[in-house]
C-alpha cells in the first residue's frame, strides 16, 4: 500500500470524526432547549401551547433550509458550508441566552435554525467527498448515530448547567464551544480538490434538472417514511421532559438523567443498525425499516397505557432502539439511489421531511395538551404517525431504486 493511500485513509476518518462532533454539537445545541424550557416556562409564565411554539420555532427555518442547503453543498462543496453553518448557529446559541421575551426567543430560535439547516446536507456531501461509494452507507450511519448521542448529552449537560449557571449562561457556554469547533474544521477538514479535466467535462455535460430529482418516487417515499418517524422523534424529545416533571413529579436533575438513556441506547443501536443493514439487508431495506417502525409503534402504545414508571422508561428505551432502524435506512438508502453529485440535494429533500416533523410535532402536541388536558391523547398522535411510517416504508418498490446517470449533477434550471 502506498503512503498516499495511508494518508488518504487517515484523512477520511479525521473528516468523519469532525463531522460526527459537528452533529453532536448540533443536536446538543437544539436538545438543551427541551430542558431549558422548564425554567423558561416559569419565568415567562407560558402555557403548553406557547411552549410548543418555542420548541417548534427552530424547525420551521431548519426545515426550509434543507433543500437550499443541499443544493449549495453540491455547488460549493462541504468545507465552506460546514464552517459557516457551525459559526452561524453557535452565534445564535449565545443569543438564546439573551432573550427577554417569548417573541424575542422565538425569533432567535428561528435564526438559529437557519444556521443549523445548512449542516445536514453539507455533512452528507462531506461523506461523499471523502468515502468511496461502497463505504458511504456505513460512514453515514456512524456519523448519524451522533444524533442520538447528542440527544443523550443534551439533558445530561443542560440539567446540571441550568442548576449551576442558570438557563441563560448555559446557552452562552455551549455557544462558545461551537466556535472552538469552527477552528478545528478550519485547520483539519480539507476535502481533496477535484481538478481532473475528465471530472469537469462530465459535470458540464451530465446535468440533471432539479425537477427530475423531485419526480423520483423513491426519494419521496423515504421523505414520508422519515417525516412520520420524525414526528415520533421530536414529539418524544420535546414533551417527555415536561411530562415527567408535571405528570410523574420528577425533579429536573432526575429528568436529565432518565432522558439521556433512551437517546444513548439509540446511538449505539444506530451504529449496529448500519452494520446489519449493510450486511444482511441489501435491496431489502424497506422490510428492515418497516419492521423497526412497527416495533416502535407497539412499544409506544404500551408506554402510553402503562401505569408503572419503570415500565414507561423501559418502553421509552425500546422505542428509541427500534426507531434507529428507520433512521439508518433514511440516511443510507439515498446514497444507493443517487450519484455523488446529487447527494446534497437528495439528502436535503429527505431531511426536510424530518425537520418539518420537528416543527409540527411539538406545536400540535402542545395544542392537543392545552385542548384536552391529556398527555396520553398527544402521545396517541405519535402512534398514528408510526403506522404511517410503516406503510410508507413498505410502499418502496424495485422501480423506485432506479438512479440518475453516474456522475450526474443537479442543476437548478
Amino acid at each position: 500500500m502506498r503512503i498516499s493511500d495511508l494518508t488518504k485513509g487517515k484523512k477520511k476518518y479525521v473528516a468523519l470524526a469532525l463531522l460526527f462532533v459537528g452533529w453532536l454539537l448540533s443536536f446538543l445545541d437544539r436538545m438543551v432547549m427541551n430542558i431549558a424550557v422548564i425554567p423558561i416556562k416559569e419565568e415567562f409564565n407560558l402555557d403548553p401551547s406557547m411552549v410548543g411554539i418555542i420548541l417548534s420555532s427552530f424547525f420551521i427555518s431548519y426545515a426550509c433550509m434543507q433543500i437550499p442547503g443541499g443544493w449549495l453543498a453540491d455547488k460549493i462543496g462541504s468545507r465552506k458550508l460546514v464552517i459557516f453553518a457551525i459559526a452561524f448557529w453557535s452565534l445564535f446559541t449565545i443569543f438564546s441566552g439573551l432573550a427577554w421575551s417569548l417573541a424575542s426567543l422565538v425569533i432567535i430560535r428561528i435564526l438559529f435554525g437557519i444556521g443549523e439547516g445548512f449542516y445536514p446536507s453539507a455533512s452528507q456531501k462531506g461523506i461523499s467527498e471523502f468515502f468511496p461509494k461502497n463505504e458511504r452507507s456505513k460512514a453515514s450511519s456512524t456519523m448519524m448515530s451522533s444524533n442520538f448521542f447528542g440527544a443523550a448529552l443534551g439533558p445530561l449537560i443542560a440539567a446540571p448547567l441550568i442548576v449551576w449557571l442558570g438557563w441563560r449562561h448555559m446557552f452562552v457556554a455551549i455557544g462558545v464551544v461551537g466556535f472552538l469547533l469552527v477552528a478545528a474544521f478550519w485547520f483539519f477538514y480539507r476535502p481533496a480538490a477535484q481538478t481532473e479535466k475528465i471530472e469537469v467535462k462530465i459535470k458540464e455535460t451530465n446535468k440533471v434538472p432539479l425537477k427530475n430529482l423531485l419526480n423520483n418516487s423513491g426519494i419521496w417515499k423515504i421523505v414520508v417514511m422519515w417525516f412520520a418517524a420524525g414526528i415520533i422523534n421530536w414529539g418524544f424529545s420535546s414533551w417527555m421532559p415536561i411530562y415527567l416533571v408535571e405528570t410523574r413529579n420528577l425533579d429536573i436533575l432526575s429528568v436529565g438523567l432518565i432522558a439521556s438513556v433512551p437517546a444513548l441506547l439509540g446511538g449505539f443501536a444506530t451504529i449496529l443498525s448500519g452494520i446489519l443493514l449493510n450486511k444482511y439487508f441489501i435491496n431489502t431495506e424497506k422490510y428492515y425499516a418497516a419492521g423497526g417502525m412497527l416495533l416502535t409503534t407497539v412499544f409506544l402504545y404500551l408506554m402510553i397505557i402503562s401505569d408503572s414508571m419503570v415500565a414507561v422508561v423501559i418502553y421509552w428505551n425500546l422505542v428509541f432502539i427500534f426507531k434507529s432502524f428507520v433512521f439508518s435506512v433514511a440516511f443510507s438508502l439515498p446514497h444507493q439511489l443517487l450519484p455523488k453529485e446529487a447527494i446534497g440535494t437528495g439528502m436535503g429533500m429527505v431531511n426536510t421531511g424530518a425537520q418539518a416533523a420537528g416543527f409540527i410535532a411539538p406545536i400540535v402536541m402542545g395544542f392537543i395538551i392545552s385542548a384536552t388536558g391529556s398527555y396520553d391523547t398527544a402521545f396517541f398522535f405519535l402512534v398514528a404517525c408510526g403506522i404511517l411510517s410503516t406503510i410508507a416504508a413498505l410502499s418502496i418498490t424495485k422501480k423506485d431504486r432506479k438512479v440518475s446517470p453516474q456522475n450526474a449533477e443537479i442543476a437548478m434550471e
